[in-house]
């Protein structure tokens, strides 16, 4: 389609619906040369909504216009903007925007084969890159700084220096991304004016700059991942669906703020080219919209009723999200949504008292436990007891740690050369037949004749020092070191265990890595010590 229109015609495309354009006449230079590169991106902080069905709306419309198009999961960024991701999860946050995108790219219709998929850190701890942030730094104000990232990072009464950060960072993506112009929504406007500000001070190019509107929440304020009356998820149940739509903001005749009626506009009309209202023949029959204006005009009349609208965005919002459920169905993914995003409930629940750092008598927080992957990088018999092991291990420190370990009757000394184990590594250390153990191998056993024990895997992939942490206990950190008077580590051992899947778990919270769970290769229904 793209090599039939003329260049007004795919700027046409590439500007429609949005709210502001900034650089319009450099964009129709490059439309006189050669195809326009676009670059859209998203911080892959809380759950993707169905207002991203907007922006992926927009980029089909940049993929008719023939623009090569990247998208960008700006990991790095979710982190920097007050913690929002934590670091433990960022990994698996990457690997469930990306899964969901591509499943809402799917469900209209737009060819992934067009598109550039790039993850933030893959070029953003390159050593170009993080030159170019101190050039920058040296040149933004905090005055600039505070005021580009003021309606996109997180405001806090005492903020992070990362929030300052995140705007210079974004504008450096357009360089490294090697785009013409960068989409966002119009809440982005001041890091785009900053990026317009201050590339050319490093010798790199102005970009253009598109901006969509602000799509109204379900409430009529802004939609947002994180106030969940304001949205509607992308796996949200039909009849979720229908009990947040039956809620929503739609007063009669109101067509300022109201989120349904610009999910119409900026979603379904660019997509299907047309919307229809379903209604009883007593009220006027079905009717076929063509015009967005048309149907805004008839709502404002009050000749459309706010329940007639709600039901027939219901059905084209079902259409569009029926693909993605179909999709999440997997047991692969449904584990992939379940660890990126664990239950708020579990987090608020205990999470209250998972700050760690010392910690009360009666917190029991699992945060509280250093617990990290190690590898074992040598191992041989304790010079006093046959019974025991003595292995280094590499926890991500200077130095291995000594361990003193009873594997000896359960393990053979080749098995541990060189494997991935789990070591707790803020006991006081002690003493072993004269040798100081400076940490714990962890491993699940089971009590019988005879005693069997393995050490727990870590998930493929692992490096040593990898932090291992309960899932809805992430942000909390763990004691410097564990008082042995407290019994901190008794009490949460004491419900630790193996799963029938051989999944290791505190209170049935999965341990886990950033790259998944920590499991055992035999020993269902063990303890872990």
């Amino acid at each position: 389609m793209a090599d039939q229109l003329s260049p007004d015609e795919k700027l046409q495309l590439i500007t429609r619906n949005l709210q502001e354009v900034l650089g319009e006449e450099k964009l129709k230079q490059v439309l006189q040369e050669r195809e326009v590169k676009v670059y859209w991106g998203t911080a892959t902080t809380g759950k993707p909504h169905i207002a991203y069905f907007v922006p992926m709306s927009k980029i089909a419309d940049f993929l008719k216009a023939g623009c090569e198009v990247t998208i960008l999961f700006a990991d790095l960024h979710a982190f920097l903007d007050n913690m929002k991701a934590p670091w433990e999860l960022l990994e698996l946050r990457v690997k469930y925007y990306e899964q969901v995108i591509k499943a809402m790219l799917e469900s209209i219709g737009v060819p992934l084969d067009k598109l550039k998929f790039v993850k933030g850190t893959d070029f953003q701890l390159s050593r170009e890159y993080t030159l170019d942030v101190y050039r920058l730094s040296s040149m933004v104000t905090e005055h600039d700084a505070k005021k580009a990232g003021a309606e996109v990072v997180k405001q806090v009464d005492h903020p992070l220096l990362s929030g300052l950060l995140y705007p210079g960072l974004q504008a450096l993506d357009e360089e490294y991304l090697k785009c013409d112009a960068q989409f966002g929504g119009v809440d982005q406007r001041k890091i785009f004016t900053l990026a317009e500000k201050y590339l050319p001070s490093l010798g790199y190019a102005k970009r253009s700059h598109l901006m969509n509107p602000m799509v109204p929440g379900l409430t009529g304020a802004k939609m947002s991942s994180s106030e969940e009356e304001s949205k509607i998820d992308l796996l949200d149940s039909a009849g979720d669906v229908k009990k947040k739509l039956k809620r929503a903001f739609c007063e009669p005749g109101n067509i300022e703020n109201n989120g349904v009626l610009s999910f119409v506009q900026y979603v379904v009309f660019p997509l299907r080219g047309e919307f229809s209202i379903k209604r009883d023949s007593k009220w006027g029959g079905d009717k076929t919209y063509t015009v967005f204006e048309e149907l805004e005009k008839d709502f404002a009349a009050e000749s459309v009723h706010p329940g007639d609208l709600k039901a027939s965005v219901e059905a084209s919002l079902n259409q569009l999200l029926d693909p993605i459920r179909k999709k999440f169905e997997s047991p692969e993914l449904r584990k992939l949504s379940n660890t990126a995003y664990p239950s708020k409930t579990k987090a608020a629940g205990k999470g209250a008292k998972a700050g760690g750092g010392g910690g009360d008598d009666d917190d029991l927080s699992p945060s509280r436990v250093d617990i990290r992957v190690g590898r074992i990088i040598s191992v041989e018999k304790h010079p006093d007891a046959d019974s025991l092991y003595l292995e280094k291990i590499d926890v991500g420190e200077a130095e291995p740690r000594t361990v003193v370990s009873g594997l000896v009757a359960f393990v053979s000394q080749e098995e541990l050369q060189d494997r991935l184990v789990l070591v707790l590594c803020n006991l006081k250390p002690q003493k072993m037949r004269g040798i100081e153990s400076q940490a714990m191998l962890l491993c699940a056993s089971i009590e019988g004749e005879p005693r069997r024990v393995e050490p727990l895997d870590p998930p493929e992939g692992s490096s040593p020092g990898d932090r291992v942490f309960v899932e809805g206990y992430e942000t909390g950190k763990p004691d410097e070191r564990l008082n042995p008077k407290k019994k901190v580590w008794e009490k949460v051992q004491a419900d630790l265990k193996i799963s029938e899947e051989c999944v290791a778990q505190w209170k049935d919270n999965q341990l886990m890595t950033k790259l998944g769970q920590i499991t055992c290769k035999t020993l269902k229904g063990g303890n872990i010590s």
